[in-house]
């Protein structure tokens, strides 16, 4: 007697709008806690203790705060995926991020602020380290390039909320960090409580014989990782040294001229990154995108490279800020359709989060080393030849995708 084939498992069913909406709305939360405090706020309180600008201390407080971060984010994935459990890992690490944020604010000497940070790098990773392993647990993945798309919101808002909260005039400095755990917790609370049982059992369901061979499957998921840390160098390169870039060119540029061509940069990305995230699902073609946004990384930077004059150079960074801001976005949706096995989606996912600390941890360094021998063209051909690497390496999983 013939035994009946299995029932295939049925489809993951499609999020509402209204959830996609507050999920990007809760993973910008998460850049409204570190961005201001990491680019305004810690800066300043070094600075207001030491009595000057104290470079030394802001790399030696930014390099071990990444360390922290890099290696909580994969302990705190690893548990949440051995216990099954995202939204309370979420909600403990809000809680606690708030907490220290606004003992950070209230510390005396520079030794508390290092220590502070460290540990509160681990809280804030309590929660952000989950929350996107649930965003691979309830959305399906002819939702992934949508999903991208909305977390080009993430960047824009941490922007913005640097810029809020400096505001001449607007609130006095002592309140500025709970002003920034407020906003972080508007943002992350709703899509955390409104969104319980929208997980899909089919994906976290533990993956026991892949699809496709197992040494293609990491072949394309390497793939992915080279290609992110790749465009992640030339990016955090370029967010470290905007501002001093453009002095070159045109002694006495101000400040806020900087900050603003970042932020317009962030805020234009995101309906891009919704449209080519939404022509991707419709399509079929997740990797696509990726590899135009990486070809015109590098564009952007070989205009900047040969810019003589601050208008072309502006024009170059503006068309290298927004493809990368948009190939980060629709990266991290498209990491989370080719990760091989959702039992371990949340570890596996703090080892690509490496590809955002390692290269803020290195890329200081190799800039004040290259820069002064060989100008910033040198470095800005570097980094549109790693931008070139990228977009081989993703077109090469074409046909993999």
């Amino acid at each position: 007697m013939n035994t009946p084939p299995p029932a295939p498992a049925p489809e993951p069913r499609r999020q509402p709008g209204w959830f996609l909406a507050l999920f990007a709305l809760a993973a910008a939360g998460g850049a409204v806690a570190y961005v201001p405090l990491l680019t305004v706020l810690l800066p300043q309180a070094i600075a207001d203790l030491q009595g000057h600008e104290d470079v030394a201390a802001l790399a030696q407080v930014s390099f071990l705060g990444a360390a922290m971060a890099s290696l909580a984010n994969i302990g705190v994935g690893l548990l949440s995926d051995r216990l099954r459990r995202r939204r309370p890992f979420i909600i403990a690490g809000l809680i606690a991020s708030n907490i220290l944020l606004l003992m950070i604010g209230r510390a005396e000497t520079l030794a508390q602020i290092i220590a502070l940070v460290m540990i509160w790098q681990v809280a804030l990773n309590l929660m952000l380290s989950p929350l996107m392993a649930w965003a691979g647990d309830c959305f399906p993945d002819e939702q992934k390039g949508m999903l991208g798309g909305a977390l080009a919101l993430s960047p824009a808002l941490g922007a913005l909320a640097g810029s809020l909260v400096t505001y001449a005039g607007l609130i006095d400095p002592p309140a500025r960090l709970a002003l920034v755990a407020g906003l972080v917790s508007v943002l992350v609370l709703p899509a955390v409580l409104l969104g319980k049982g929208r997980v899909e059992p089919t994906l976290i369901a533990p993956a026991t014989a892949p699809a496709e061979p197992v040494p293609l499957a990491e072949r394309v998921v390497l793939r992915m990782w080279a290609a992110r840390l790749l465009v992640q160098v030339a990016e955090g390169g370029m967010f470290a040294f905007l501002l001093y870039w453009l002095r070159s060119l045109a002694p006495g540029y101000p400040e806020n001229g900087a900050a603003n061509i970042f932020s317009l940069v962030l805020v234009g990305a995101v309906p891009l990154s919704l449209l080519l995230g939404r022509w991707s699902d419709r399509h079929g073609r997740p990797i696509v995108p990726l590899v135009a946004a990486a070809l015109l990384c590098a564009l952007g930077m070989l205009v900047m490279a040969a810019a003589g004059s601050l208008a072309v150079a502006i024009a170059g960074y503006v068309l290298f800020g927004l493809a990368a801001a948009v190939f980060l976005a629709l990266h991290s949706g498209q990491t989370l359709r080719v990760l091989p096995a959702p039992q371990h989606r949340g570890r596996d996912l703090g080892v690509f989060n490496l590809t955002n600390t390692v290269p803020g941890m290195v890329m200081p360094w190799l800039t004040v080393l290259l820069v002064p021998q060989f100008g910033y063209a040198a470095l800005f051909v570097l980094f549109a030849g790693l931008a070139l690497a990228s977009a081989g390496l993703l077109a090469g999983s074409l046909r993999r995708a």
